[in-house]
């Protein structure tokens, strides 16, 4: 029987339990959990923003998930290009993506190279968006945008 490479890419930024909760059940779909970190630049490009976290702490903490084999930074937006140099057999998304657009377009791009996607449960009450929201309250927005082009 062939060892299953699963492959969980995220921002993993403000790390929460529905992070924790992707790894762990990818982890049950998989023999090797690689754990893919979207790089700081990545996340700008395509989601208009910088993490609150660098790059570099939000891989040291993924390191540390005992549900995580390898972790790898992700230089790029475009996942099949991920998939030609990390390697992996399923790639894990939260269901938010299901259905749309971006989902669509990510199963039919691995359907083209064998790689199949695996939805699991988003987190409702616990996001790095309600996170966000949440310090930008505490702290004053300025401060919150002042931390992420910092």
């Amino acid at each position: 029987m062939a060892r299953i490479v699963g492959y969980a890419p995220g921002a993993y930024d403000l790390f929460h339990v529905g992070h924790l909760n992707i790894l762990r059940h990818a982890k049950r779909r998989c023999d090797y959990l690689i754990a893919g970190v979207v790089a700081d630049e990545v996340l700008e490009l395509t989601k208009g923003r910088r993490p609150i976290i660098p790059l570099a702490e939000r891989m040291e903490i993924l390191r540390h998930i005992s549900y995580v084999d390898e972790v790898v930074a992700e230089v790029q937006p475009d996942k099949v290009e991920t998939w030609r140099s990390v390697g992996f057999d399923v790639i894990f998304k939260g269901d938010d993506w299901r259905g749309t657009p971006k989902g669509d377009r990510l199963e039919r791009d691995f359907a083209a190279v064998g790689v199949e996607v695996i939805y699991f449960p988003y987190t409702v009450h616990t996001s790095s968006t309600a996170l966000r929201r949440a310090l930008a309250a505490i702290d004053g927005p300025e401060e919150l945008v002042a931390s992420e082009v910092g």
